[in-house]
């Protein structure tokens, strides 16, 4: 008992020791402090009430256009082709033995749709789309998985208010 008492009194100084170590360590004059500009250009995430996202709309018209020139090399004509990943479809297979996890079966809000597309899309050259084109794009993946009109615009006010058909799947992690 004296001995593991003794051990562990002398791991606690050993680390007492390096953090000390750490606090008073050298500078390596790497990097430097980011402005306050240099933030708000990488703060671009759009969140499921879709408070962050920009000025513009689309409708599921352009977004076909768009989608044939940009997206279908990789998505298929429809985006249920491939060969990268399938966007649209899979409806109800969410409990089946093959589930198929497209925005419409899957994703829990439209406002994710608009913030990926805006980051990584297209592939040759992610963040390279207008707002109106994202919008346009996100207007004709929701319309090609059946979750809004033809003619539907989506935009800033209309976008956080799709109701996707997964929206209750997810349970909320709770966050100490």
């Amino acid at each position: 008992m004296f001995k593991r008492r003794r051990a562990l009194i002398a791991l606690q100084v050993a680390l007492a020791n390096c953090v000390s170590a750490a606090a008073t360590a050298e500078s390596y004059d790497l990097g430097r402090t980011p402005t306050s500009a240099a933030i708000a250009a990488w703060d671009i995430a759009i969140g499921p009430l879709g408070a962050e996202l920009p000025t513009g709309h689309g409708t599921a018209e352009a977004g076909a256009d768009l989608f044939a020139q940009k997206c279908a090399m990789c998505h298929g004509a429809t985006g249920r082709e491939g060969p990268d990943p399938v966007l649209a479809g899979g409806q109800n297979t969410l409990a089946t033995d093959k589930p198929i996890r497209t925005i419409g079966s899957y994703w829990p809000y439209a406002t994710t749709i608009f913030d990926y597309v805006r980051r990584a899309m297209p592939l040759q050259a992610p963040g390279s789309l207008r707002p109106d084109e994202v919008y346009a794009l996100t207007a004709y993946l929701l319309y090609a998985n059946g979750i809004i009109e033809h003619a539907t615009i989506i935009d800033g006010a209309s976008l956080p208010q799709v109701l996707m058909p997964n929206r209750h799947g997810f349970v909320v992690a709770p966050r100490d």
